[in-house]
């Protein structure tokens, strides 16, 4: 099996999220995708706009039509989301012929000699980096990396939540997720019923 972590906030999840595991799904011949939101993000000081519970059910609902793709709760409960436990984790429940890989954004990923144990990491998965427009960044040689192009990442978690805030709607969440939100009063949109 060829499996893939995604590993995000996914603050939330939207629709450029989804259009780069699909793509890498097909471009690297994957049999799954395993999206794993991060609990407590150390990159982020841990501060999320929405929580562990309703990020991780607005990441099952935005999957809920694709059967190659899941959401994990690995990272519940743990005091800090490092790649390294999850990793770890993921492992140990495959067999030792499986390929385990690890979906990531070219600037997350040119931050990786400072991720906590980041020579395990290494040596533990196969990147598959996703271009981002104005980020580039060296392999360490250490890390062995397949790079995606993806156009579609002008995109970002934090623009959607200025929208919401301002009381816009933004096509670029699922429906279910936009529901969710709305539903839920988060970022802002309770008050803009």
């Amino acid at each position: 099996m060829r499996l893939a972590i995604f590993g995000g906030t996914f603050d939330p999840i939207h629709n450029a999220h989804l259009s780069i595991a699909r793509t890498a799904l097909s471009h690297f011949h994957l049999d799954r995708v395993l999206f794993v939101p991060a609990a407590h993000p150390p990159h982020k000081d841990g501060v999320t706009a929405a929580g562990f519970d309703d990020r991780v059910r607005m990441a099952e609902l935005a999957v809920a039509d694709e059967p190659r793709f899941a959401v994990s709760r690995l990272e519940e409960g743990t005091r800090r989301s490092y790649s390294i436990d999850t990793i770890e984790k993921v492992r140990a429940t495959l067999a030792p012929t499986d390929e385990l890989f690890f979906l990531i954004g070219a600037d997350a990923f040119a931050e990786i000699q400072t991720w906590h144990r980041w020579h395990d990491v290494a040596r533990q998965v196969v990147f598959l980096v996703i271009s981002r427009p104005g980020h580039s960044c060296a392999i360490p040689e250490e890390v062995t990396a397949e790079w995606l192009d993806s156009p579609q990442l002008d995109i970002s978690s934090s623009a959607i939540r200025q929208q919401f805030e301002r009381g816009e709607r933004d096509a670029e969440v699922p429906g279910p997720v936009l529901d969710y939100i709305r539903q839920h009063g988060l970022y802002g949109m309770a008050s803009h019923k």
